[in-house]
């Protein structure tokens, strides 16, 4: 199981804002959690954002993190709806 963080304190701001907003959250961020890679849609990025993971938290609410693999880390960078991009 991967450890969840947030980059900074705006990516924690609007992490809690989605919470509150849908439930259902939180319990997509557990499946995250267990694998990073092949649940909720995840999916690598490319271009200006290659590195980077997005997956998708609600209908309209996506999340781009970076995985840290040797200490089992998942680094939520923003969240919003696809203007994060």
């Amino acid at each position: 199981m991967y450890k969840l963080f947030t980059a900074n304190s705006k990516a924690e701001k609007s992490l809690r804002k989605y919470i509150k907003l849908q439930s259902n959250i939180k319990n997509k961020l557990d499946k995250l959690k267990e694998n990073p890679k092949r649940t909720i849609g995840a999916h690598p990025l490319h271009g200006k954002l290659k590195g980077k993971w997005a997956c998708w938290l609600g209908s309209n609410i996506r999340a781009i993190y970076i995985i840290n693999e040797k200490e089992k880390s998942i680094i939520i960078q923003a969240i919003g709806t696809h203007k994060i991009y």
